[in-house]
């Protein structure tokens, strides 16, 4: 049986909102990190595919492949710095999403800076878990250690994330 997973989500209150925040460590290049989040064969391990001309201020197509019924979904890059920065953005029936994914190394260890600037708090203990777990698929995609479930992230993190906004 593998251990519970613990939330590492923070919550930073901005002049435009809010964010959340998560971050994983890798013992690897940050140009090595870079390919695990840009590389569709590699965040088909992880995330889904996608397929477009992905350059700032396009739009891509990505598979949710963990996702119910692993729908293909729209989403525009909005900066890309390599190996440094990736911005996207999408909009859907939940609103719109506003992720940053930045990359420092130090020491050939890299530390991923997970952020979604959020229009509104609502929502985030159901969007937490969420992002947890995916970052954790990263990070099993990229060990060749076992991929973890959805159900030992929510609903089980869905207090500790409602907690974040209520504290705040």
């Amino acid at each position: 049986m593998s251990p519970t997973p613990i939330p590492t989500g923070r919550l930073f209150r901005t002049e435009e909102g809010s964010d959340l925040v998560l971050t994983r460590t890798f013992r690897a290049p940050a140009e090595d990190v870079w390919a695990s989040i840009t590389e569709s064969d590699r965040t088909a391990r992880w995330f889904g595919p996608w397929e477009g001309d992905a350059a700032p201020g396009n739009t891509i197509k990505v598979q949710l492949r963990y996702e119910e019924q692993m729908p293909w979904y729209d989403m525009r890059i909005d900066a890309c710095e390599p190996p440094r920065r990736l911005a996207i953005s999408s909009l859907d029936d939940a609103g719109a999403w506003h992720l940053e994914l930045l990359l420092t190394e130090q020491e050939g260890v890299t530390e991923l800076r997970f952020v979604q600037h959020l229009e509104s708090e609502d929502g985030i203990g159901d969007i937490g878990p969420g992002w947890e777990y995916y970052l954790d698929l990263l990070v099993a995609s990229r060990d060749g250690s076992p991929a973890p479930g959805f159900d030992a992230y929510y609903p089980s993190m869905q207090d500790y994330f409602t907690r974040l906004r209520d504290d705040a």
